[in-house]
């Protein structure tokens, strides 16, 4: 039996060659790429066309957050730790919110293209990566079922690499270049909802080994298209693309893959605990959340966190957990500040 057009189109797309890019941005990866969707949405397939868009921002109003997560992989030993901050504003403008995180992390020791095939571009080396970004979000529902967001991202990473078989040491630094985010969230009833969702990171690198220095422009794009159905309330299907569109002017490559993402969420407990399943892109995602007065923990288990953005550059195989605590700052101060006049009458 022939295969249809259209699959074996889409196969050639997901089989494109990555565009190669530094180590230190390869890093992001793990948390900058994950994080910005909410550890619910990764937990549940991680895509943020509907649950974790831009545009429902203003849902998560008077609330704050605390990331932790943390990527080990089993063939290379290598073990990356994040954490992030946020806070979301009170509503203003008709129900608009307005958002800001600060994400960290770190790899220390860490074994770089060990697993790749050698060349003198990408020698395998041993050592330490960081990154440090901001990402600042606006969103705001313009009729009843229809809400826009906006996100800006500053962004710096860096690494130094030692080769393993000797020679200077490899030196990867970022500058930042404008870098951000469009969502457009659509949800006429309790049962459907439709979003698109779209980044566009721009960095300059420069590498540094010995006395040669080289600098270029890299691009990473992404694209999200999805559908969520819900039968039932508490129960929740989803599934769309995701689309990585790379280019980098050092390495001169470009690459475009399209890969699926496919969740389900269940409410054991309506209103407190929930559970979660998905796959996000090549990754497969399992996650839960529990509700206790003004707190929520949300946790994500993953299997190959973002293997289809890092290759084999720290390894092949990883398992990561996420988890956030957060905080309805709002609800809180509405309970300490006791019955209204009117509700103690």
């Amino acid at each position: 039996m022939k295969s249809p057009r259209w699959f074996i189109g889409l196969a050639i797309i997901g089989l494109a060659s990555s565009a190669a890019a530094g180590p230190e941005t390869v890093l992001r990866e793990f948390a900058g790429g994950q994080v910005k969707k909410g550890v619910r949405t990764i937990g549940m397939g991680g895509d943020g066309a509907t649950t974790g868009n831009y545009a429902l921002v203003y849902k998560d109003a008077g609330g704050a957050i605390f990331d932790q997560g943390i990527a080990h992989f089993i063939d290379t030993g290598n073990t990356f730790t994040f954490s992030a901050v946020g806070f979301t504003s009170p509503t203003f403008w008709n129900d608009a919110a307005f958002y800001i995180m600060a994400l960290g992390q770190t790899g220390n020791g860490v074994h770089v293209w060990s697993l790749t095939d050698p060349s003198a571009k990408k020698p395998p080396s041993t050592g330490n990566l960081s990154d440090t970004s901001v990402f600042i979000k606006l969103a705001k529902p313009i009729t009843e079922t229809l809400s826009v967001g906006f996100m800006l991202a500053y962004e710096l990473s860096q690494a130094t690499l030692v080769p393993d078989a000797g020679g200077a040491p490899i030196q990867f630094k970022t500058s930042y270049l404008p870098s951000g985010g469009f969502g457009l969230h659509w949800h006429p009833n309790d049962h459907w909802q439709v979003g698109a969702r779209v980044i566009t990171n721009h960095d300059n690198e420069t590498r540094t080994q010995g006395t040669t220095s080289t600098d270029g422009f890299l691009r990473s794009y992404e694209y999200r298209l999805g559908v969520a159905f819900s039968p039932i309330k508490g129960t929740l299907f989803d599934m769309g693309v995701a689309a990585l569109d790379r280019s980098n002017t050092l390495e001169h490559t470009a690459s475009f893959a399209v890969h699926p993402t496919v969740g389900v969420e269940q409410a054991l407990v309506p209103k407190r605990v929930w559970a979660r399943a998905g796959l996000d892109e090549t990754t497969w995602t399992t996650g839960m959340s529990l509700a206790f007065g003004a707190f929520k923990i949300d946790l994500a288990y993953l299997y190959n966190l973002a293997e289809a953005r890092t290759a084999d550059v720290f390894g092949k195989r990883n398992t990561s957990l996420i988890g956030t605590l957060g905080f309805d700052y709002e609800k809180a101060l509405r309970r300490s500040s006791g019955p209204s006049v009117e509700g103690a009458k």
